[in-house]
């Protein structure tokens, strides 16, 4: 193991490893030679790769989606950084945004991961160990050790991305064979204003891949075809410079428009004008793709850039001030895509409604909600990446060639028990052995108000840093669903696992680099 102190001097260098970097168009139609006929590949199983809104939708009748979706290991420094951008925001109908957390299992608190489940966030696949062209042992295993040790139902992890956005054509057949939902890996990457753009909706490999056609060998031309699997393709932004001035993930840390360092207020000025593209177009989904890390101001060492975290709460407040304007998570917007509705049918349209589990505040069990799983969770004291669990620990640290360990009980602790397919996870009592609650009716409230032709203001809430204060203090850190941090979480000698946690996470960076 490296020395503490040299540990320590590479802490700065994890805010440099960026993911997800595209210098230019990664397909054509030439390419991509796609073909789809629409009489035959309908909602909601099968669509078509097309630029036009599904459904038949006229865009003025489309909502604007903003997916938020957030990359890697869950650990608290990392729900504060996306704390601070969704968390004291909402949508059309009064609900707090949700968003899709990729999680990779190495240096992840399983009991965080837990209850941003149980707040209502989508939890998929980043694979366990993050590694680009994963094995069918990384994928699968990610989903065996989310939900043994997360609690997570194996039916609610439905997407995937690949670590470095690198992915094969048999990464796709991995995906398909294993019974999830949607891959997300695939850039769109050619501007919404040109004739031969790629930024298709969400549509399924019936008729194989269209976007990437440059760039993964194997794919395109008709294939490789998956009937009912899709593709939710990631939205670049585009500076000034057009085609050959993209921006994927973190567009933030990019220099725009060919500079030679970041300018906060370039890239304002270019996300405001791919937005709006989008929005005065045929309103094609757009995207923030965040490695939380970059933009922490609770990670250990590491000063985040203030006046970037304004900028990009200040797009999110002008783009919130828009009609018709939603920030989403992945799974939402599929939902949307397989049954579209025009806005002026959102009330009732489920996947956007806000339910809340209705559980007793004074039962003490360990399920995702702070205030009844206070003193319940088990601390996990493996040497270079500590967790916490409801679940039991296991006797060795979970990894792809054994991704759900046998429980720990040499201390004589009871097992306990993991989630079972008949009961949510908010409802599910691990020490008990038991479901408080398997009736719908009984299940949760919706917390949602009305919108529409009622009247309602068809615009969301924001409450970001204004751009322009340069005193704007930080927001609150991270509280997960009740607003109640637990003690057991914090616990005295937590802290310095989880710090040698995010050391290590740093190195698996750093690695990770160097095979980049």
């Amino acid at each position: 193991m490296l020395p503490y102190a040299l540990l320590l001097s590479l802490l700065p260098f994890s805010v440099i490893a960026e993911e997800g970097i595209i210098s230019g168009p990664t397909t054509s139609p030439q390419a991509a030679d796609y073909s789809c006929d629409a009489t035959k590949c309908k909602l909601p199983d099968c669509n078509c790769a097309s630029t036009d809104p599904p459904g038949g939708l006229n865009p003025s009748d489309v909502p604007q989606f903003i997916v938020f979706t957030a990359d890697d290991a869950v650990q608290s420094y990392t729900l504060d950084a996306v704390n601070q951008f969704i968390g004291q925001r909402v949508n059309p109908n009064g609900c707090p945004i949700k968003m899709t957390y990729f999680t990779s299992l190495n240096y992840t608190n399983y009991t965080l991961v837990t209850d941003w489940y149980v707040a209502g966030n989508e939890i998929a696949d980043h694979t366990m160990t993050h590694v680009g062209t994963p094995s069918a042992q990384e994928i699968n295993g990610n989903l065996i050790a989310l939900n043994a040790l997360a609690g997570i139902p194996l039916t609610d992890i439905k997407g995937f991305r690949a670590p470095f956005l690198n992915y094969s054509a048999d990464t796709l057949k991995l995906l398909a064979g294993a019974a999830f939902t949607y891959d997300s890996s695939a850039a769109a990457s050619i501007p919404v204003t040109d004739p031969n753009t790629d930024a298709y909706w969400p549509y399924t490999l019936d008729n194989g891949m269209a976007n990437n056609c440059l760039s993964v060998p194997g794919t395109c031309r008709g294939e490789p075809k998956l009937p009912g699997f899709w593709e939710i393709p990631m939205y670049a932004f585009f500076d000034e410079r057009g085609v050959v001035g993209p921006h994927l993930m973190d567009p933030w840390l990019d220099a725009a428009n060919g500079g030679p360092s970041v300018n906060d207020s370039a890239t304002l000025d270019y996300m405001k004008k791919t937005f709006t593209d989008h929005y005065n177009g045929k309103r094609q989904p757009i995207g923030l793709y965040t490695h939380p890390i970059h933009l922490s101001r609770t990670y250990p060492g590491v000063n985040a850039p203030v006046s970037t975290i304004n900028m990009v709460n200040a797009f999110l407040d002008w783009a919130q001030q828009q009609q018709n304007v939603w920030i989403v998570s992945n799974i939402q917007l599929l939902e949307w895509v397989r049954n579209p509705v025009p806005v002026s049918q959102l009330s009732s349209f489920a996947p956007l409604k806000c339910t809340a589990p209705q559980v007793d505040s004074t039962a003490k069990i360990c399920n995702g909600i702070p205030k009844n799983e206070d003193g319940l969770l088990s601390h996990c004291a493996f040497s270079d990446f500590p967790f916490y669990t409801c679940y039991g620990c296991p006797t060795v640290q979970p990894s792809p060639n054994e991704p759900n360990p046998p429980q720990d009980i040499s201390q004589g602790q009871p097992e306990r028990h993991r989630l079972p397919a008949n009961c949510s996870t908010p409802f599910w009592d691990p020490i008990g052995g038991k479901c408080l609650c398997t009736a719908s009716s009984c299940t949760f409230s919706d917390l949602s108000r009305p919108i529409g032709p009622n009247g309602a203001n068809l615009t969301g809430g924001g409450t970001g840093d204004a751009f322009t204060s340069p005193n704007s203090s930080a927001m609150p850190p991270f509280t997960p669903f009740s607003g109640v941090t637990p003690s057991s979480l914090l616990a005295t000698g937590a802290w310095p696992g989880l710090f040698l946690g995010t050391v290590g996470a740093i190195l698996g960076t750093l690695g990770a680099l160097v095979h980049y």
